[in-house]
């Protein structure tokens, strides 16, 4: 060979893959936190006692969620609503990954210059790429929420949540509660890759191929600043998603500004950031963990199709072979 060949690069249906797969392996991992976080977020602390009437416990912090979580439903009391979550991870991440490569190849290809594009059109692909994800996934969302701030008397599967769901407020339209906080915080990943984009530029100029351990710091990085930026808005999404607290006497929130209104009322404007260890903590993880799989899974991937497109050209080959061989002995003697 007289030139470098380009490397191989995967098609958007193959990144969405890759990106989803490294996504459900890191959310696995690190779920308890993501329970911890969402019941610290629809708690009220005036609610304390009248939930603790109901059967409900309140936690004070993240270790106390977890330890009492333990003691009172045992290690699988930590993964509960487990299958709803990654399969709503799986989904929203399959679709993020395969719109944001799909919207940044087009522009790519629209745009007359090689010039990768700054970090205003970066965010503008990723929150084009959040906004058809979301509409799409947020119903498994809704379900996921409500699956882990069910009480333990009264667990519910996926399928039987959903219905509750439905029948319980405004139909069909119920599992999409929350759209319009989940479209706004689609900035959350816009400004998540964003960031990545520019602190690669920053510590990795001209690197392509990361180290697991730099992919993961970059993704950590970039996540802690995207959840800092937009956890009120992290907030209000969970408490529309979830049960009503016990004081509104099962009246649900109907926009994200009345469930923001409502625990600056009650708790305070710092209440806004509740949840914030854990969810900083998940996102940290999660964050630099997926970079760290979808990089290696996306070589992964590459090395397969190369290998499935192998198979499939010797297969091919081998059927021209055979149907040349049986055409040429059922030739007539005369024309052999």
């Amino acid at each position: 060979m007289t030139g470098q060949s380009k490397p191989a690069r995967l098609s958007p249906w193959g990144s969405a893959v890759a990106g989803a797969t490294g996504a459900v392996l890191a959310n696995t991992i690190v779920y308890p936190l993501d329970l911890v976080k969402t019941k610290l977020q629809v708690q009220v602390k005036q609610d304390k006692d009248l939930a603790s009437s109901e059967g409900i416990d309140h936690y004070e912090s993240t270790i106390d969620a977890l330890v009492k979580i333990a003691e009172k439903e045992g290690v699988s009391g930590l993964y509960s609503g487990i299958a709803g979550s990654l399969l709503g991870v799986a989904s929203t991440n399959f679709a993020y990954f395969y719109w944001y490569s799909v919207v940044r190849t087009l522009y790519m290809a629209s745009n007359r210059t090689p010039k990768p594009p700054g970090t205003a059109i970066e965010l503008s692909l990723g929150a084009v790429a959040g906004a058809v994800a979301q509409i799409f996934t947020i119903p498994v969302s809704v379900i996921t929420t409500r699956q882990q701030t069910q009480p333990k008397n009264d667990k519910k599967g996926l399928i039987e949540t959903g219905r509750e769901v439905i029948d319980s407020e405004d139909g069909w339209s119920g599992l999409w509660r929350g759209l319009k906080a989940s479209l706004i915080l689609v900035v959350n990943p816009a400004i998540t890759y964003g960031a990545y984009q520019r602190l690669k530029d920053v510590f990795f100029p001209g690197k392509n191929n990361l180290k697991p351990w730099e992919a993961f710091f970059l993704g950590a990085m970039s996540k802690a600043l995207a959840t800092i930026a937009t956890q009120p808005l992290i907030v209000a999404k969970v408490g529309l998603q979830s049960r009503p607290p016990p004081s509104r006497q099962g009246k649900p929130f109907k926009t994200f500004g009345e469930v923001m209104k409502y625990i600056i009322e009650n708790e305070g404007v710092l209440s806004l950031f509740k949840g914030i260890g854990p969810q900083i903590m998940k996102g940290l993880l999660v964050q630099g963990l997926l970079m760290m799989t979808k990089e290696r899974m996306e070589l992964l991937f590459i090395a397969l199709f190369a290998s499935l497109q192998r198979v499939k050209k010797g297969r091919l080959q081998g059927a021209v072979d055979t149907a040349a061989s049986k055409a040429k002995t059922s030739l007539p003697a005369t024309l052999k």
